[in-house]
């Protein structure tokens, strides 16, 4: 039978912080009082020709690519570190802690595996395309936020559905992170997302984070599972961390308590695949395929996420409290 989609009902609403301008008192009307100047912005944002660019204190954190082959991504993701903790191919040639597989892993994306019986997941001759529907949505300061809208378009030309991406940019001294509402509507008709282990929200880690060949990462979930055994469970969060450049590095997963199908089930690999899938069932647990989860026509549903970029291990980023902390956020 189908998991009937339950409609979230309530909105998010993304705080950005304006920049102060200093005030000047006690300047006599009859000098040459200095015009105040307001403080640099940490967050730049621009729109570019293939989709925006993000720097932070002037260095670049992240470009949104509207149409990278098949799909938009997050192409590279910059560490606390200062160096890419997610890896570079296919997007440039492989260098040497890099394998050249998966082509469709892509840095940072939101695909589904079978939707409506196209898979978006795969790139490739008979596969969908998700196209940007406009440019993007861009507003620096002392966060940064993107808003992006794209069609899910099948091979015969015609839309399956359509999302929306709404990232907030935010940090500290010792790690960013994006803050991540994906809408999936329904625009076109019933949607069905089919009952399969590849999806839904993935990053591809850095050579160095992964376990496998070169790589000397860790994975560790909520519930303090490690390793490989981590893959098919649902946990509020996952952190997978290594060395980058010298500098342990880490990417975690947070899930929002709201998000559908909290909590997630991860599609997570010791050769560097991160992904939370909250559609996939008999791949994960065994036992027969489902129906997979409706989409009324019209309905919308909500994937809710924190990606953590951070200095050293998850005990050293505590990232139990970051969940706790993330998961009390305030829903309106």
């Amino acid at each position: 039978m189908f998991h009937k989609f339950r409609p979230i009902r309530r909105r998010w609403l993304f705080a950005v912080t304006a920049c102060s301008v200093a005030t000047f008192c006690g300047v006599p009307a009859t000098s040459d009082a200095v015009e105040p100047v307001a403080p640099a912005e940490r967050y730049t944002v621009e729109t570019t020709d293939e989709g925006a660019t993000i720097h932070l204190d002037g260095k670049l954190l992240t470009k949104y690519v509207a149409h990278s082959k098949s799909k938009p991504i997050l192409w590279p993701l910059i560490g606390p570190g200062g160096a890419a903790v997610t890896r570079g191919y296919p997007m440039q040639d492989a260098i040497a802690t890099e394998k050249a597989d998966h082509p469709h892993h892509r840095s940072f994306w939101m695909t589904h595996g079978e939707v409506n019986g196209v898979d978006f997941w795969a790139e490739g001759e008979g596969k969908g395309q998700i196209v940007a529907d406009g440019a993007p949505e861009v507003k620096g300061g002392e966060n940064a936020t993107l808003v992006a809208k794209h069609n899910w378009m099948a091979p015969d030309g015609k839309r399956v559905m359509a999302d929306k991406w709404e990232l907030t940019f935010g940090e500290n001294d010792s790690q960013s992170w994006i803050d991540c509402v994906f809408s999936l509507t329904a625009t076109d008709g019933d949607v069905v997302f089919g009952d399969t282990k590849e999806g839904s929200f993935g990053i591809r880690v850095a050579g160095t984070i992964k376990m496998d060949g070169e790589g000397k990462g860790s994975i560790v979930n909520a519930e303090g599972v490690k390793g490989k055994e981590t893959w098919a469970k649902s946990s509020a969060w996952v952190d997978y961390y290594g060395p980058v450049e010298g500098k342990t590095q880490g990417i975690a997963i947070l899930n929002h308590p709201s998000s559908f199908g909290y909590p997630t089930r991860w599609h997570v690999r010791s050769y560097g695949l991160f992904a939370a899938n909250p559609f996939g069932v008999h791949h994960f647990i065994g036992g027969d395929e489902t129906e997979g989860t409706l989409l009324p026509a019209g309905e919308t549903l909500k994937l809710v996420y924190r990606v953590i970029l951070h200095n050293g291990s998850t005990e050293a980023a505590d990232i139990p409290a970051q969940w706790k902390a993330y998961s009390e956020t305030t829903v309106e």
